[in-house]
C-alpha cells in the first residue's frame, strides 16, 4: 500500500490529473490484478449476508415503499428486484434504489470501522445491478466488488466525515462507481470523472442519523449508488465532473472538511497490488449499530452475574468517543431514551440496547425492537439507568491501525442498590475476525437461513445457496441467479401511489 498527501489546491496553483485522489482510485480500479481465492471467498460470504438481511426486511414499509418505486421502471435487460421474479426487470439504478434499502434497512450486514466509518456491503446492490443488466460474469462482479470495498476502506481509514457532520455515504459514491468502472473495464479517465460526480452529488449532513432519525437511514446508502450508476453513465455519454473533487479550492475538503489547511492520508494498493481490502471488514451477528455488537455480547455474558435486574442503581459504559457521542449519552439526544421512538433512533441508542440484552440475554432483529420491547416498564427503567463515557484508552483502541489493539467494545460498571460492583469488559464482538466465535462460511448460511425463514420457500433458499457459492463460475447473463423470490403474501402491504404510479382520481 502506499499513503497519498490529499490537501486542498488554490486554482491558481498547478495540480496535474495524476496526482489528483480520484485519478489515483481509477488507476487502481483499472488495475487488472486478479483476485485472491481469501477475497473470493468473503465476497460470497458477503453476497450471502446482503441477501439474508434483505429477505428478512422485504415487508417493511421503507422496502415496500423503494420497491414500488422501482417497478415503476421496468426495463430490458435490467436487472433484478429483491423478493420479485428473476424475469421481473427494471433499470439497474432503481434496482441498486429498491436492493440497497433492503439491505441497509435492518442495519445488519458488515461494517468497517476507522478515521470514519462504513458498511461496505452497501456497494454490493449498484455494482451487481450493472453487472446483471450489462450481461456480466460472476468473474466480472467479483472484481468489481474488490474494487468497490477496497475503495470504501480506504477513504475510510484516511478521511474522516463525522466530525464535519458529513454522512458517510459520500465515500460510498465514488466506491461504488469505482467498482462499477472495474467491472466493466472502463478507462481510467472515465472513471475518474464518475467518481467525482459521484463525490459531487452523495455529499450530504449527518443529520440522516442525527435526532429523529427516520427511513432516510436506509434509503441514503441506496441512494448513493443510484447516484454512482448514474454518473458511470453521464461519463460513458462524455460528459465530465467538478474537477478536482476533493483538492480543489471550493471543493470538498475546502469547504466540507478539514479546510484549505487539512491534509488527509489516504492508502490505496500499489500498481499491480492486489485488492484485499475486504478482509478488513466484520458483519454483524445482532441487528443493531456495530459499536453495541461487543456490548450486546457483553451484556449476555454479565447478566447472569447481575441477577435481579430490579436491584440495579446504574449503569456505567465507559467507551470511545464514537460510540458515547454517536450512540451514547454524549449526543444529547433525548430521543435516545424515548419509549415511542422509532426502530432506527433505538437502533441508534446503546443504553436501550444494552438494556433490553440484559433482560433478554441476546439480541433479535425484530422482537427487540417492538413497541411492545421497548415500552415495557421494566426495560424503561433499567434502560434510564444507563449512561455512557468516553474514556481515551478506548478511543485510542478504536482508532488503532494495529489489528491486536483495536477495539469497538467498552467497560461496564453495574452498581447495585446495596452499593456493590460488577465490572467486566469487552473489546471485540465475538462473531469479529478476531472475536470468541468469528463468523465462517456456516454463519453466513446459518444467518442467511434464519432470517429468510417464512420468506422463501426452501427450495428457494437452496437455489439461492448454490448460485452465490458458485459465484465465480457463474456465466455471462446468469447473475439473474443471485436474486431470491419471495413467497406469496410477504413482501408486505400495497404502498400508497405516487408520481410514478399517478392515478387519476
Amino acid at each position: 500500500m502506499k499513503m497519498h498527501d490529499v490537501r486542498t489546491y488554490k486554482s491558481a496553483e498547478a495540480l496535474a490529473r495524476e496526482d489528483q485522489l480520484a485519478w489515483k482510485i481509477a488507476e487502481v480500479a483499472a488495475d487488472p490484478v486478479a483476485v485472491g481465492a481469501d477475497v473470493v471467498e468473503m465476497i460470497i460470504n458477503r453476497v450471502i449476508d446482503n441477501a439474508a438481511v434483505a429477505a428478512a426486511s422485504v415487508a417493511r414499509r421503507p422496502v415496500a415503499s423503494a420497491r414500488a418505486q422501482a417497478l415503476c421502471h421496468p426495463y430490458a435487460p435490467g436487472a433484478t428486484v429483491f423478493g420479485m421474479a428473476e424475469g421481473t426487470r427494471v433499470s439497474p439504478e432503481w434496482a441498486a434504489w429498491a436492493n440497497g434499502t433492503a439491505v441497509r434497512e435492518l442495519d445488519f450486514h458488515d461494517t468497517f470501522l476507522a478515521a470514519e466509518y462504513s458498511h461496505p456491503g452497501d456497494n454490493i446492490p449498484p455494482i451487481l445491478a450493472v453487472a446483471q443488466h450489462c450481461g456480466l460474469s460472476g468473474a466480472d462482479l467479483i472484481r468489481g466488488l474488490a474494487t468497490g470495498y477496497e475503495i470504501q476502506v480506504d477513504l475510510v481509514k484516511g478521511i474522516c466525515l463525522h466530525e464535519h457532520k458529513i454522512d458517510h455515504i459520500a465515500h460510498l459514491g465514488p466506491s461504488a462507481a469505482a467498482g462499477i468502472g472495474t467491472a466493466l473495464n472502463l478507462p481510467v479517465e472515465v472513471i475518474y470523472q464518475a467518481i467525482q460526480q459521484a463525490l459531487h452529488t452523495t455529499t450530504t449532513t449527518r443529520q440522516s442519523r442525527k435526532g429523529e432519525i427516520s427511513s432516510w437511514k436506509a434509503y441514503a446508502p441506496a441512494f448513493a449508488g443510484k447516484m454512482a450508476i448514474e454518473a458511470v453513465d453521464r461519463v460513458m455519454r462524455g460528459e465530465g465532473a467538478p474537477n478536482p473533487a476533493w483538492e480543489g479550492e471550493d471543493g470538498f475538503i475546502a469547504w466540507m472538511l478539514g479546510g484549505p489547511e487539512a491534509v488527509y492520508h489516504v492508502p490505496l494498493p500499489e500498481k499491480g497490488e492486489a485488492k484485499r481490502a475486504i478482509l478488513d471488514t466484520y458483519t454483524k451477528e445482532h441487528s443493531a449499530e456495530y459499536q453495541s455488537q461487543a456490548l450486546i455480547d457483553l451484556a449476555r455474558r454479565m447478566g447472569p452475574k447481575i441477577g435481579d435486574l430490579s436491584k440495579v442503581k446504574s449503569i456505567l459504559i465507559e467507551t470511545s468517543h464514537h460510540t458515547h457521542n454517536v450512540i451514547g449519552t454524549g449526543a444529547n439526544d433525548p430521543q435516545k431514551m424515548d419509549p415511542t421512538a422509532s426502530r432506527e433512533t433505538l437502533d441508534h441508542s446503546i443504553m436501550y440496547i444494552f438494556a433490553v440484552a440484559l433482560e433478554d440475554g441476546g439480541w433479535h432483529h425484530v422482537y427487540s425492537y417492538t413497541p411492545e420491547r421497548a415500552q415495557r416498564p421494566s426495560t424503561v427503567a433499567l434502560w434510564h439507568k444507563i449512561s455512557t463515557k468516553e474514556d481515551p484508552e478506548w478511543t485510542r483502541r478504536y482508532h488503532a491501525r494495529d489489528p491486536k489493539e483495536k477495539a469497538f467494545g467498552g467497560r461496564v460498571t453495574v452498581t447495585l442498590d446495596d452499593g456493590s460492583k460488577i465490572t467486566d469488559e469487552l473489546a471485540l464482538a465475538d462473531a469479529h475476525p478476531d472475536g470468541a466465535r468469528p463468523f465462517v462460511r456456516g454463519n453466513y448460511v446459518r444467518k442467511f437461513l434464519t432470517l429468510s425463514e417464512g420468506v422463501l420457500s426452501v427450495a428457494e433458499q437452496k437455489r439461492f445457496l448454490e448460485a452465490a457459492e458458485g459465484l465465480a463460475d457463474l456465466k455471462s447473463g446468469d447473475l439473474g441467479q443471485l436474486n431470491f423470490v419471495a413467497e406469496p403474501g410477504a413482501l408486505g402491504a400495497a404502498r400508497p401511489h405516487g408520481i410514478f404510479d399517478w392515478r387519476v382520481k
